[in-house]
């Protein structure tokens, strides 16, 4: 069957896709004139970075702020943070040359270039020594449910992130369709926004009977269970075509493989932090075809999010 973008999200994603919101901690990319907002190829100039990611949970940004602290440091650069509103939102950012350097899910970096955005992956965060890239999506459900598989959510209230999450709804579409339960038409779908929200409304277990997320977030809960999950390639970094040769090498030297030990050894303000090295370990090089899952995947679920 053919997986079409969600009812209750359509007007939102619409919305996005016609007009990027890009909600900052500082002045947005957006100012500048014209829709490759910058010059030289720069999202805003040529002393600037704009580093855009997701809004994946409540500590996105401090969980961030080493890295663009060290990125800053490494090229001298002043690195501006932004937030999206939603994932559709960085995607249309990116198709405008209005970010230099971003996070992306997998699917959002799909889904991007397949609309026309010019970026290159350069790696993917992973947490601990010896890790490779990627991450679980998981399948959850309150602590004490009597859902104890995926085939079980069928008719039940299902928790997702968002429309372009990689973790938080094609993969678990995916799964769901393996299951024989029709993600639009057998579960009634709920958009939490992030992976957080998502835990603790399955947690609550009133506004969702189950879910998913990414595991980082799910490991943060005592109030759930994981009763499956599906590994996903990691999420990448990526950078923007449109920026100088030298400032795109650059950018692969510093971020390609670097440790949590390099970043604070470089004097960074909260690299060695028990919350920075939660979530980063090092990054390890990606490039394009590590995606092709996510590919096979949009063309298994024929999910409208994947097309151009």
């Amino acid at each position: 069957m053919t997986l079409r973008r969600p009812r209750a999200a359509t007007a939102l994603v619409g919305a996005a896709l016609l007009a990027v919101t890009l909600s900052a901690c500082s002045t947005p990319a957006s100012s500048a004139t014209g829709s490759a907002a910058g010059s030289d190829g720069y999202a805003v100039d040529d002393s600037t970075l704009v580093f855009g990611v997701v809004p994946d949970s409540v500590d996105t940004e401090t969980n961030y702020q080493p890295l663009m602290d060290y990125i800053a440091e490494e090229t001298g650069k002043t690195v501006e943070y932004h937030e999206s509103t939603d994932y559709a939102a960085l995607i249309e950012a990116s198709i405008a040359g209005q970010i230099d350097v971003a996070s992306f899910s997998g699917f959002t970096y799909v889904t991007a270039t397949n609309n026309g955005a010019e970026l290159t992956p350069i790696s993917s965060i992973t947490t601990a020594e010896g890790q490779e890239p990627g991450y679980y999506s998981q399948a959850i459900v309150p602590k004490g449910s009597d859902i104890t598989s995926i085939a079980d959510m069928k008719g039940k209230k299902i928790c997702f992130v968002d429309p372009s999450s990689t973790s938080g709804y094609l993969f678990p579409s995916y799964a769901l369709l393996e299951a024989g339960i029709d993600p639009e038409d057998d579960i009634t779908p709920v958009f939490a926004g992030k992976h957080d929200v998502s835990v603790q409304k399955v947690g609550e277990g009133t506004e969702c009977d189950a879910g998913f997320a990414e595991d980082s977030e799910v490991a943060k809960s005592d109030a759930v269970d994981v009763i499956d999950q599906q590994m996903v390639p990691g999420a990448p970094i990526v950078e923007s075509d449109s920026l100088p040769d030298d400032v795109k090498a650059q950018l692969k030297d510093i971020l390609s493989n670097v440790t949590a030990d390099q970043i604070a050894a470089a004097g960074i303000d909260g690299a060695d932090s028990d919350g920075f090295r939660a979530v980063f370990f090092q990054t390890t090089p990606v490039d394009d075809a590590y995606y092709d899952q996510i590919r096979d995947i949009c063309e298994k679920t024929d999910a409208s999010q994947c097309q151009a």
